[in-house]
């Protein structure tokens, strides 16, 4: 029989998670019921809070005892980080639910981020109409507004709970049932791609699914730069296309479309070969004109759709850039290559462009030369502009070789 896991606060919502349970049973389906709650369950379940807790190091006696909500969220939080993929693994469960507000949302989403892509998760929350992407990140979480407070049973409670038991049935019990892909399995290749560097990426693309690669290709907007490096960590990929790097331009500057510290890390980390470029390097991201910061008001803007607005970097801002990549890159323990277009980083960044800048080029590339140390990266500056086929095709040959190395 398929396994549901249910979690959620047992002692303050019993009454809606009785439903639920009763739902998933009504359905032909095992419920396996995860209490995520401080104080003693309505019901008993399978999994208690004194084992969530015991997973993070914490007593729940002592938990209990000091009456911090706060502490209390964090600690049972971490203990659902810890159990819920062993859990998993030993075959517990086949998909999870979760049921809740803010706090809810809190304890379950990150146990949630820790389960394989592919197994069901489905969280119905408060929070589920706004920004979702704290409780989802890279992963595939899907989020479900609850309409009303997950308090009390009622017409429209009642409504959306079937719905989400329903999808989360769906999708363990249903899987079955469609045919396998049978297709010859290709090695998995990542890119990354923004607007300005689409045809470098559709060229380079092209070049390698003639070779027998599969190429996914990830939008540079921070979130595509976060999932790229965490399907990196799980082993999705042979090799790493990573020709535009302008998530560090809004992480150092302050723009829109970070990707946070740690982008660049994870090839590096699991040696995956990759061939790496500055695409984009050129810009920072901000939301309409009206929204960029004053301080930046006399800079060069460039107004690339009414939602986006474009900032062009300086000399001093593109050489901290070059020293951040230097600093990542700097870790390789394996080959790998750095291309450097001479002729610019973007389509707005080339001769009559907007954003023509050869001496903020020349900031960026001189600081990548000086600050890279590290023998096993090779740095290749091509007479080319980025979008050029045969600075694509250089790239994507030079991926290749280095994979079959």
């Amino acid at each position: 029989m398929r396994t549901i896991a249910v979690a959620g606060t047992f002692d303050t919502k019993g009454q809606e998670f009785l439903y639920v349970k009763k739902l998933v049973e009504e359905l032909g389906l095992q419920p396996y019921m995860i209490h995520t709650g401080v104080f003693e369950p309505a019901f008993e379940p399978e999994v208690t809070n004194a084992e969530i807790a015991s997973a993070a190091g914490y007593d729940i006696n002592e938990i209990v005892a000091k009456k911090d909500r706060a502490m209390a969220t964090e600690a049972l939080s971490k203990g659902m980080q810890n159990l819920i993929p062993k859990l998993y693994q030993q075959g517990k469960f086949d998909g999870i639910i979760s049921f809740g507000g803010s706090g809810g949302t809190s304890l379950v989403t990150p146990a949630m981020r820790e389960l394989p892509i592919g197994v069901p998760k489905v969280m119905v929350s408060t929070m589920a109409s706004g920004n979702v992407s704290q409780y989802v990140g890279t992963s595939d979480i899907i989020m479900m507004p609850s309409i009303v407070d997950v308090a009390g049973l009622n017409k429209i409670s009642k409504t959306i709970f079937k719905n989400a038991v329903l999808a989360i049935a769906g999708m363990v019990e249903m899987a079955g049932k469609l045919k396998e892909d049978t297709k010859e399995t290709k090695p998995l290749v990542a890119a990354t791609m923004f607007g300005v560097t689409t045809p470098c990426v559709d060229q380079a693309k092209a070049y390698l699914e003639e070779r027998g690669y599969e190429v996914l290709v990830f939008h540079a907007t921070g979130t595509g730069g976060k999932t790229m490096e965490s399907l990196i960590n799980e082993g999705f990929f042979e090799g790493v296309l990573d020709l535009t790097t302008t998530e560090w331009c809004d992480e150092i500057v302050g723009g829109v479309l970070a990707a946070g510290p740690y982008r660049c890390e994870a090839a590096v980390k699991n040696k995956v070969p990759q061939v790496v470029s500055v695409g984009a390097c050129d810009m920072v991201n901000f939301g309409p004109i009206d929204t960029v910061p004053e301080q930046f008001a006399e800079r060069n803007l460039y107004k690339h759709n009414p939602t986006v607005t474009l900032m062009r970097t300086t000399e001093a801002e593109n050489a901290e850039i070059g020293k951040r990549l230097s600093e990542k890159w700097n870790q390789a323990e394996t080959d790998m290559v750095l291309l450097l277009p001479a002729k610019g980083v973007s389509m707005i960044d080339a001769a009559g462009q907007p954003f023509d800048g050869p001496a903020e080029r020349d900031s960026l590339f001189g600081a990548l030369k000086q600050g890279i140390t590290n023998k096993n990266v090779t740095i290749l500056e091509l007479d080319n502009h980025i979008n050029d086929k045969e600075f694509a095709e250089t790239a994507a040959q030079k991926l290749i070789d280095l994979m079959k190395k």
